[in-house]
This record gives C-alpha cells, structure tokens and sequence, in this order.
C-alpha cells in the first residue's frame, strides 16, 4: 500500500498560469522526490494600471511516502 503526502505551493509568473506551474513543480522536484500530481487550488493576477502583470497559483502536490 502507497502512503501519499499532499503539500500546498504557491509560485507566480510574469507571463502565465501554466508558466507558474511549471516553476512550481520544477523548483519542488529538486527536493520533492516521486511527485505524483499536481491539483491547480487557485488561479488569482496582479493588476496594475489596467494590465495583468502577474499570475499566480496555488497548487496541492502529491507524492508517495517510502
């Protein structure tokens, strides 16, 4: 029987959401060994003088436990 954590990450990104991902998982994979999946929790942007300059995500990755 696998025993899975799950772990809440935050990233952000100037140029998209799926950008912002990617940061995610490739930053948490350089110590967060055997992820599984990722589950998009939040969307949310930055707005500034009526332009998106920033886009953010909050993700719940999972990965097994040995």
């Amino acid at each position: 029987m696998a025993v899975i954590k799950v772990i809440e990450l935050m990233a952000n990104s100037s140029k998209s959401w799926e950008d912002a991902t990617q940061k995610a998982i490739k930053k948490a994979s350089k110590t967060v060994k055997g992820i599984r999946s990722a589950y998009v929790k939040d969307q949310s942007v930055v707005v500034k003088g009526g332009e998106i300059t920033e886009y953010r995500v909050t993700l719940k990755v999972s990965f097994e436990i040995k």
